[in-house]
């Protein structure tokens, strides 16, 4: 009489219940055996590296999340791989697996190349989408698998998604989705194309709601799905050396002839030419993705849930000492200090104000300027947006980042990134340090007033409290572009003025040696601006802002901008509005 057995593989983790008879026992142990056995042999093969061609082993691929151990380059990630790899476990529901497709062009040959597709891949379709958590939060998530006819977007594809997006509204979900595609399905022409467009539609609909979307690019994401899901991320993040473009390589050499440069349409091209936040290795993907969804889960009118945490910053001995026999400096040698390279930078204070800080890179059009960092930052529990000038610490970091001086695309970086945190209920402070806006032949070809003018519009109407501190030079419209805050505070040496002293003393008196005597009378301190009405408080530097005073200028700003979000806790967007016009009406 057969009896019901179990056997249980502990190595493998795998558990069988059956009715067994004595052969048939015999026959299920043979084959685990096996399986083991073809299992380990698996391992131990060798494959070729798609970047740098060696031959490397397969184990230690998959060890290390399929990268390459020898060259650092990316292998591509079939389906159920790239969820276990960002979904805790056991928590991914997989989402309108069974969709029907069809040929809308009765396109000959193409039933019979979807059903091979099925076939070789286990799919259903090119993408895969449904619900996981990821270190207990909840999230709709979407894969793009280029094994399916290289992942090409036909309806299904776009219905896919669709439908995804529209179950994470109706769920209240973010939703991160890894793309991948060749680009739009040419067996279905124009239904294809429509993809785009209706694909666009939802994701607009998403952020209609304040959800979060986030694509992350894979190699290669081109063509139609570039120019439509892939490219409308809150956040865009992609995998390093992956290949992006809307035309790839192949279509542009055989249409116009053009060989294209090496590095051409990589992830880190796409960084320094402004068109994604970000790059992403896979072995930190799940902590940043987590990081995102903590950083967009803001309520409307609340700006400082902090949770339990100690905003008192300790003053040390010596940065007491300093301070105790600190001389008043007169107005040009604030001048000179704050034009200084040993003068602290905002990367100073961010490190010592937040508790994680991760940077967004671009204007989504041109380039990323390293003059104005943005990024968003934790205090606790509250995600802050950071705008920020930098000028560098050294003659190689002030090249790198054009003395503090912004291009146009800087200040359209500064305010997709203060528009996102408005989408998202954070509060933004911007760390201002520049002697002005770049004035240069590229700069003007690029609408720098236009820029300038934008930020000036779009920062008054943000329903979000915005708090602004020079901690260096403030000079011109440049410096106002992002200093249009609820409050403006200055640290205690640093200086504020419609145009440099050089300037002034150039274009009033038509002779720029007499700068030191301009700065005596433009009323450009911390001290003449605060009677003035022009800034609220003032900062105090410990005897100067350097690398010995930067964490406790820094503590001393961590606690006073907890104090400012809390007074504007429960207010309404218009209010916090309201007030910031009021403040600049007044002058």
């Amino acid at each position: 009489m057969a009896k019901k057995i179990k056997i249980f593989d502990r190595k493998n983790e795998e558990r069988v219940d059956a009715s067994f008879g004595i052969h048939n026992i015999i026959d299920r142990i043979s084959d685990v055996i096996i399986k083991k056995k073809a299992e380990t042999e698996e391992e131990d093969i060798d494959i070729k590296c798609p970047k740098c061609g060696k031959m490397v082993n397969r184990a230690r691929v998959v060890k290390h999340k399929y990268v390459c151990y020898e060259c650092g380059g990316y292998f591509r990630v079939k389906t159920s791989n790239r969820i276990k790899m960002v979904a805790d476990p056991n928590t991914f529901v997989q989402w309108f697996k069974h969709t029907d497709i069809e040929n809308p062009l009765s396109f000959e040959g193409y039933e019979e190349k979807l059903q091979k597709a099925k076939d070789d891949t286990g799919l259903d379709e090119a993408v895969t989408v449904g619900q996981c958590k990821i270190f207990g939060e909840d999230i709709v998530i979407g894969v793009c698998d280029a094994r399916f006819m290289m992942s090409s977007m036909g309806h299904v594809v776009g219905e896919k998604i669709t439908m995804a997006i529209e179950k994470a509204i109706e769920l209240k979900l973010p939703v991160f989705l890894f793309c991948c595609s060749g680009g739009a399905r040419m067996q279905e022409g124009i239904i294809s194309l429509m993809q785009m467009a209706k694909t666009s539609a939802a994701i607009e609909r998403l952020g209609e709601a304040g959800l979060l979307y986030c694509p992350i690019l894979t190699d290669p994401t081109t063509g139609g799905v570039t120019a439509s899901f892939a490219m409308l991320g809150d956040v865009i993040m992609a995998e390093p050396g992956a290949l992006i473009g809307f035309a790839g390589p192949r279509v542009i050499r055989q249409t116009i002839g053009q060989e294209l440069p090496e590095g051409f349409q990589t992830a880190e091209f796409l960084v320094e030419h402004g068109i994604i936040d970000g790059i992403v290795k896979r072995k930190d993907l799940k902590k940043v993705m987590y990081f995102l969804i903590k950083a967009h889960k803001s309520k409307a009118g609340s700006f400082a849930e902090f949770g339990d945490i100690n905003t008192k910053y300790k003053v040390s001995e010596i940065v007491n000492e300093r301070a105790f026999y600190a001389k008043e400096k007169t107005v040009w040698e604030k001048v000179e200090g704050v034009r200084s390279v040993e003068r602290a930078g905002a990367l100073d204070y961010i490190g010592a104000m937040f508790d994680t800080f991760v940077e967004a890179h671009g204007d989504r059009a041109f380039r990323d300027d390293p003059a104005i960092i943005g990024g968003i930052g934790f205090i606790g529990n509250q995600p802050v947006t950071v705008i920020a000038g930098q000028r560098g610490k050294d003659l190689k970091e002030c090249m790198r980042r054009n003395y503090g001086m912004p291009m146009p695309e800087g200040y359209r970086k500064a305010l997709r990134l203060m528009k996102q945190a408005e989408k998202f209920n954070r509060p933004i402070i911007c760390l201002v340090n520049t002697s002005g806006a770049y004035p240069g032949i590229e700069a003007e070809e690029r609408g720098m007033g236009e820029s300038i003018a934008r930020n000036l519009m779009e920062m008054s109407a943000l329903k979000v409290p915005v708090l602004c501190v020079m901690i260096g030079e403030g000079g011109s419209g440049g410096a106002l572009a992002t200093a249009v805050g609820n409050e403006v505070w200055m640290l205690e040496n640093a200086t504020y003025s419609i145009l440099s002293p050089e300037g002034f003393a150039s274009i009033l008196w038509k002779d720029s040696s007499r700068a030191k005597e301009a700065s005596e009378v433009m009323k450009i301190t911390a001290q003449d601006l605060e009677g003035l009405k022009v800034v609220e408080k003032i900062i105090p530097e410990y005897g100067g802002a350097d690398d010995v005073t930067a964490a406790a200028i820094g503590g001393f700003l961590r606690e006073n901008f907890c104090e400012f979000l809390k007074k504007y806790e429960g207010k309404t967007g218009e209010e916090i509005k309201q007030e910031r016009y009021d403040r600049f009406r007044k002058f």
